[in-house]
């Protein structure tokens, strides 16, 4: 069974092509501008924006399933319409589609989310990431949708990066007291996103730790593991500037656990205080 990773020179696509080659599954992945480990998988240039180049790219790798974990941001043209390029070959060709989403299709005004809770974005990627959802599920309805949430593992991570710059010195920012969120450890997200894909499993699923933690809570908790000086940290309030997003978004995971038997560990035990 040949599985194609869309977007598997990122932070998640590395882990899940890691994952397949230590239990010897095949595997073939895209990427935009350079290609990854070129002893992970068999690489493939692609740009979603192109819906020709991506029917084409399916049709040469023929793979049994596609994990979709691309983002471009709060570009529309690679975050909504190159998800639904995606999809629309998928559903031509007769393919299996996990489609990585994220909490940001939530406006946080409810804070707690389970997999019943309609999108309500209120930023521009937000909005990109539900249309993306939207079109998958009327495209693909045997495809399985995966919200997650801040993904962190291995020092790799884009919030790691950072924490570890702004004690530094090196980075600019601050980390927001009252921005939560669920985080997830990458080598879980993966393990649960093969579990998907294996299996014939449809629908929205939440793919998030148990831990709601604030984004500066978490980074004190990266620096204490790495041995950092967590005082070094500057913090602050979202809702004191200008900055649009939601600030405390909860994604309830429970149901999709209970149809999983990949455990999604929460932030304070990956990060070693359990």
């Amino acid at each position: 069974m040949t599985v194609l990773i869309i977007g598997g020179s990122g932070f998640l696509g590395t882990e899940l092509l890691r994952e397949a080659r230590a239990k010897g599954w095949d595997t073939a992945a895209t990427f935009h501008s350079r290609p990854g480990d070129p002893a992970a998988a068999a690489w493939h240039q692609l740009d979603i924006r192109d819906p020709v180049r991506v029917e084409a790219v399916l049709t040469v790798v023929a793979p049994h399933a596609v994990i979709n974990v691309t983002s471009g941001g709060a570009d529309w043209k690679v975050t909504a319409d190159g998800s639904i390029h995606i999809a629309m070959a998928i559903a031509k060709l007769g393919i299996r589609l996990v489609h990585v989403s994220s909490d940001a299709v939530f406006s946080g005004s409810r804070v707690h989310y389970d997999e019943t809770c309609a999108p309500d974005p209120i930023t521009p990627y937000g909005a990109a990431k539900a249309a993306a959802e939207t079109a998958v599920r009327l495209l693909c309805p045997d495809a399985a949708v995966a919200r997650t949430s801040l993904i962190i593992g291995n020092g790799q991570s884009e919030h790691e990066r950072l924490a570890h710059a702004l004690i530094a010195g090196t980075g600019e920012g601050v980390l927001f007291t009252d921005d939560v969120r669920c985080p997830v450890h990458v080598e879980d997200l993966a393990a649960a996103l093969w579990e998907l894909t294996r299996s014939d499993g449809a629908g929205l699923f939440h793919l998030a730790g148990p831990d709601a933690l604030s984004r500066y809570d978490l980074g004190a908790r990266i620096a204490r593991r790495d041995g950092l000086d967590a005082s070094r940290l500057p913090s602050g309030r979202r809702a004191d500037t200008r900055l649009p997003g939601p600030l405390d978004v909860r994604l309830d995971s429970r149901a999709t656990e209970l149809r999983l038997t990949t455990r999604l560990r929460g932030a304070r035990e990956f990060l070693g205080e359990a």
